[in-house]
């Protein structure tokens, strides 16, 4: 047997990283192209943001049985098998030659991102020890929030000087890349699930999460009075209480709730959610304030945020090398508090149309913030035990990812309800200040992280 020439965790690092960049690119990548998929399929621009809330909803909907098919099955296939549907879905994007077909193959993509953030994180953190995760900050930080922030000014790029289409083309190599180095070098990891799957928690949590995240998608553009949209957010509300009795109550639940009473991974998944939420609304806000109120194309509002691209770079170097130091509680808790203040400083009135305020404010977003995240990361699965890490991680996705469909929920109801024109910039300054309320409320939180990371284990 010829054994594979790319080390374990060199492989795992490098396929995690392709397919995370990926997926994370994904989330974000289309914010700037919507205005020009509805022209060119002559539909409105509240018909094309389908696209986007199609690829939030299945995701959703995936993200409840993600930890409990890489425990049954193993991580390395559910992860290839899941990346690969994720590039023949890119494919089928980038060739949609309707809106109809697009929104379909978004789902597609949905649902195997979905099976890909945890499956994927599962795969890295089992691989490296708690001891040695500090040295994670820059794989991390790559897909949990680089690429966001690449996403609008790549996605302007391509829109403008290409067309929508290489959106998506964008992914196929890359993905058929990393399917291969995976199949070759990946080691397989069965945790052996042998109780029965808990089908009634995956008919109460997967219906839940996606029927919420389609309320909270529409529900700002088509008025929460909406039938569909009502009936979806009460109907959701109801499984997702009905889910949490009995995933507490059932012996072998799909989603291992107990783990968010550990104090420290109950925090980070609750900053998980803030921080999405600001992180996210953030980046969905000053696209639109550039296009929709100063005027400006698609590749300007790409560039607007990219310099917080910048700042999440040198973010991974200062978490490196001042977490060991000082500790995730003493290193989140400023560093939260100091992304608030830089969101409350982009409301400024007057800051928006001065290009180099912008830059440097969104330099400082993602320095600041970008600490903060991967510090949360960090700590939030210092105690989590290998057996429970891939319910730990799937849970932990699922708070994110809520929290980042609530962040752009509270932002497009701001700027939708508010009455306002689109040419006035008001209400884009109040969704941004409610994202510096979302980050603020999470620095509470962080306190109760602790106050030193693992070190290297003593001798024997």
């Amino acid at each position: 047997m010829v054994k594979p020439r790319i080390r374990p965790k060199v492989a795992v690092v490098l396929v995690y990283t392709a397919a995370m960049c990926m997926n994370g690119l994904d989330s974000t990548i289309v914010n700037p192209a919507l205005f020009t998929i509805a022209e060119d399929f002559g539909r409105p621009v509240a018909a094309a943001n389908t696209v986007e809330t199609a690829f939030l909803v299945a995701l959703a909907l995936a993200l409840p049985v993600a930890g409990w098919l890489g425990d049954r099955f193993g991580t390395k296939r559910v992860f290839l098998l899941a990346l690969a549907a994720f590039t023949a879905a890119s494919a089928v994007c980038g060739l949609a030659p309707d809106l109809t077909t697009l929104v379909v193959a978004r789902a597609a993509q949905g649902l195997a991102g979905g099976l890909l953030t945890p499956v994927g994180m599962t795969l890295l953190f089992r691989a490296f020890p708690p001891e040695e995760r500090v040295k994670l900050s820059k794989v991390l930080i790559v897909p949990t929030a680089l690429m966001p922030a690449l996403g609008p000014p790549l996605g302007g790029f391509l829109t403008e000087h290409l067309s929508w289409h290489w959106l998506f083309f964008v992914n196929v190599p890359v993905g058929a890349a990393a399917v291969l180095i995976g199949a070759l070098a990946l080691r397989e990891h069965v945790e052996g699930t042998e109780g029965r799957f808990d089908r009634t928690g995956f008919w109460l949590a997967t219906p839940a999460l996606g029927l919420l995240t389609y309320a909270l998608g529409f529900g700002p553009s088509h008025g929460w009075s909406r039938p569909s949209v009502a009936i979806s957010a009460i109907a959701g509300a109801v499984l997702l209480v009905a889910a949490v009795v009995h995933q507490l109550r059932s012996p072998e639940p799909l989603l291992k709730l107990r783990l968010l009473g550990d104090r420290v991974y109950g925090a980070a998944s609750a900053l998980a959610l803030f921080s999405a939420a600001g992180l996210m609304g953030v980046l969905f806000v000053f696209p639109l304030l550039y296009q929709a109120a100063l005027g400006a194309s698609a590749l300007d509002a790409g560039l607007s945020v990219f310099p917080e691209a910048l700042g999440l770079m040198l973010a991974s170097q200062v978490v490196d090398r001042l977490l060991p130091r000082l500790g995730p509680r003493r290193l989140a808790v400023p560093t939260l508090l100091l992304a608030a203040g830089v969101f409350a400083a982009l409301a400024a009135p007057g800051v928006a149309s001065h290009a180099w305020a912008v830059r440097g404010l969104m330099f400082a977003v993602g320095l600041v913030l970008g600490t903060a995240v991967l510090t949360i990361q960090i700590a939030g699965f210092e105690d989590v035990s290998p057996g429970d890490m891939g319910q730990a991680m799937g849970l932990f996705q699922i708070v994110r990812t809520l929290g980042g469909a609530l962040g752009i929920a509270a932002c497009a109801a701001v700027i939708g309800g508010h009455g306002a024109g689109v040419s006035d910039p008001g209400p884009y300054r109040v969704a941004v200040l409610v994202t510096a309320g979302l980050v603020a409320a999470g620095s509470a939180l962080a306190t109760r992280l602790p106050r030193s990371v693992a070190g290297p284990p003593g001798p024997a």
